[in-house]
């Protein structure tokens, strides 16, 4: 009986002791403006075990590791602010100067009109934005053709006809955007390096010969993966295997 009662003043206290994400925000904020970026990161790291994520969240950690001076875990969750809002300007900017904290120079190949195209319009947006439009749309679509059925005025039903119209072409092209957006996520695994300096072997073993060296930081695609290998490419196109350890997927 002792025990039991143990255990529930226990689970009263850690209930009673835990603080909200709010709460922890406050404080990392807190401890940031302080200089304590260590105590900063271990608040928004518990807002992040807790099963919760936004773009700002980890902007304030890639803040926190980038006045710490650690190249890869500040790209690394700026990339992942980027990822959840492509349009977070102050990721896009504290991006930039991260990147140039890398070793690694890397040229990218030229990328073709479509490869343009889905950077530029496609990529622009998240793939849930995407679908939110796309959802919002199809609403649209069903409100306006109802008010084109059951409306009496031949100049009403003109004007309901066509905006319900121009809404389905918005609902075919965001949701054509939607898949597109998360069939590039898929097939592009993007992923850091978090080693300090690593050795890209042509093959998936230790006796492989080296292909290339690359440096923390340094932001590559994933293509495959064998045992505790993972296939990579860089911005160059070039390919090779690596230890799963030695790199962290955004």
């Amino acid at each position: 009986m002792k025990n039991i009662v143990f255990s529930w003043f226990l689970l009263f206290t850690t209930i009673m002791l835990a603080q909200t994400p709010k709460e922890l925000f406050t404080k990392g904020n807190e401890f940031y403006k302080n200089g304590n970026y260590l105590k900063a990161i271990d608040s928004y790291k518990s807002i992040k075990e807790q099963g919760l994520q936004s773009d700002g969240l980890f902007l304030n950690l890639g803040n926190c590791y980038y006045k710490l001076n650690k190249v890869a875990p500040a790209i690394y969750y700026y990339e992942k602010a980027l990822k959840l809002n492509p349009e977070n300007e102050k990721a896009k900017t504290n991006l930039t100067f991260a990147n140039r904290m890398t070793i690694d120079a890397i040229d990218e190949l030229p990328k073709t009109f479509l490869q343009k195209l889905s950077e530029n319009i496609i990529q622009k947006f998240s793939f849930d934005t995407w679908a939110i439009i796309a959802v919002v749309a199809s609403f649209l679509v069903a409100i306006f053709f109802l008010l084109y059925y059951f409306s009496f005025s031949s100049t009403k039903k003109l004007m309901y006809f066509n905006t319900s119209i121009i809404s389905l072409v918005v609902l075919i092209i965001t949701l054509f955007f939607a898949i597109e957006n998360y069939n590039y996520e898929q097939k592009n695994r993007t992923a850091i390096i978090f080693a300090t300096k690593v050795e890209v072997k042509n093959a998936p073993s230790t006796s492989s010969n080296d292909a290339f060296e690359l440096h923390e930081g340094t932001k590559v695609i994933v293509l495959d993966e064998l045992d505790n290998w993972k296939k990579i490419k860089i911005a160059d196109g070039k390919t090779g295997w690596i230890f799963a350890d030695y790199l962290k997927e955004i």
